[in-house]
């Protein structure tokens, strides 16, 4: 049977800022309905390789495909034009605004000059409600919203955008554990729907609890690519901190 193709492929990208040599062909894939983390201690080069494809930053040197097709990302609108959102940590959201307008924060819907609040609110409202969201009211500033409840609202505006590629900055941290599932639960749908996450993340027991692959890094380099299950958790954390891949006896 064919492997479909994938939604991302990152080939050979090295990155440099002066004489500091960030990634050194980094290599990295990414399937429809998969949930990859992208694995590696701060500097390890993970989080330029995902400004590359964010838009944030460019490449050296390497190319993206994606489906298929060489991408040509300069900037982050080039990104989101591929189907390619970022979730970030900060979450990027306007605390003193409602669900709606941070939803179409930067995207706002206008008609001779004005903005057609009406027809924004029923589609925040509509995007929520496609990926099971419960929020109160609508006209609750994000700041009086769970942690959650605000992950929930980024998740839903990537998706209301018709993102493909999901870049997703420690998607559970600052949440409780409750919290932290619905979170889990939404990326579940997520996969269901085909969209590709990239799990950035130090929690290894989410990263082995909720993603399909691994993706490790370190000093910029590829360390090793495979499914999560393959390894132990603490194989896994022992190749965060030695750059050093473990290897498996064949079976016999």
């Amino acid at each position: 049977m064919n492997q479909p193709v994938p939604l991302v492929e990152m080939r050979n990208i090295s990155k440099h800022f002066g004489g500091l040599q960030a990634l050194t062909d980094a290599c990295l894939d990414l399937y429809p309905g998969e949930v990859v983390g992208v694995l590696g201690h701060n500097g390890a080069g993970k989080s330029t390789l995902m400004k590359i494809l964010a838009g944030a930053q460019t490449a050296s040197s390497g190319e993206i495909l994606i489906n298929g097709d060489v991408a040509d990302i300069q900037d982050p609108n080039d990104a989101r034009a591929y189907g390619i959102e970022t979730i970030y940590q900060e979450l990027a959201l306007c605390g003193n605004l409602d669900a709606p307008s941070n939803l179409f924060m930067g995207r706002e819907l206008h008609k001779w000059g004005f903005l057609r609040k009406r027809e924004m609110r029923r589609e925040a409202a509509e995007a929520l409600s496609k990926l099971n969201i419960r929020i109160k009211s609508l006209e609750t500033d994000v700041e009086m919203m769970s942690g959650g409840q605000r992950q929930s609202i980024s998740i839903s505006r990537a998706v209301h955008f018709d993102a493909k590629i999901i870049i997703m900055d420690e998607p559970t941290a600052a949440l409780g554990m409750e919290e932290s599932k619905k979170v889990v639960d939404l990326i579940q749908d997520l996969k269901e729907h085909g969209i590709g996450i990239l799990w950035i993340s130090h929690d290894i027991h989410d990263v082995y609890n909720f993603t399909d692959r691994i993706v490790i890094f370190h000093g910029g380099k590829n360390v090793m690519t495979a499914r999560t299950k393959d390894f132990t958790q603490d194989e896994i954390v022992s190749m965060i901190i030695s750059g050093t891949p473990v290897k498996k006896e064949a079976a016999v």
